[in-house]
């Protein structure tokens, strides 16, 4: 079921909000599907999702692949009876204010703060349609 970006219900921003383990989909050079479990946040504000990553990682190396213009993606999170996906643009950020942000975000979203990490970077994600079932 597709979602309103302009017009997400509360109920689906708040099923944003909770405390839930998500997977991030990006697709491999040679074109094969690689789905890991992640930590993501969003802002429906600004119709952004966040992933803290290692800038060594396999989703990076996708990402970056896929070239200066970004790569598609999607960020789906499965609770009781509800799921979620975010589908967007992805690219991977390493500036020192978006990636703090980006940790902040998931502290709050997730209750704790991650463990100090020189090599974390950022994909941030601009989500471009919104689909689940959250009643």
């Amino acid at each position: 079921m597709a979602h309103d970006l302009r017009d997400l219900s509360p109920a689906y921003v708040d099923f944003w909000r909770e405390r839930h383990i998500c997977t991030l989909t990006t697709t491999r050079p040679d074109g094969s599907p690689h789905l890991v479990p992640v930590g993501v946040t969003f802002d429906p504000q600004a119709g952004i999702a966040r992933v803290i990553t290692n800038k060594t990682s396999r989703k990076v190396a996708n990402i970056l692949a896929a070239g200066p213009d970004g790569a598609r993606v999607a960020v789906c999170q499965i609770g009781e009876r509800k799921w979620a996906t975010l589908e967007g643009v992805a690219v991977v950020r390493t500036e020192a204010e978006a990636v703090a942000d980006a940790v902040n975000r998931y502290a709050e979203r997730y209750g704790r703060m991650p463990s100090p990490n020189p090599d974390r970077v950022l994909v941030e994600i601009a989500v471009t349609k919104a689909l689940g079932l959250v009643p």
